[in-house]
């Protein structure tokens, strides 16, 4: 489980413009993440208002097939 917590804050509002929604306070999200990431290194980066998250999927080992002959 991935959760995400912040604070949307007041901007400074534009007197030009006479009506604007928007919603600001604290907010949580939380994301199930399948099994096949990797939660030990997960990267965060903030900018522009916008967090980009990079996780790293689990590289699974390639299975072998190998015939035995029974005698």
């Amino acid at each position: 489980m991935l959760t995400i917590k912040g604070e949307k804050r007041v901007e400074i509002e534009d007197t030009k413009r006479h009506r604007v929604e928007r919603s600001y306070g604290s907010f949580v999200r939380s994301f199930t993440l399948p099994h096949t990431v990797k939660t030990t290194n997960i990267k965060a980066e903030y900018v522009d208002g916008v967090l980009n998250l990079t996780i790293a999927k689990v590289i699974k080992a390639k299975t072998k097939q190998i015939e035995v002959k029974i005698k």
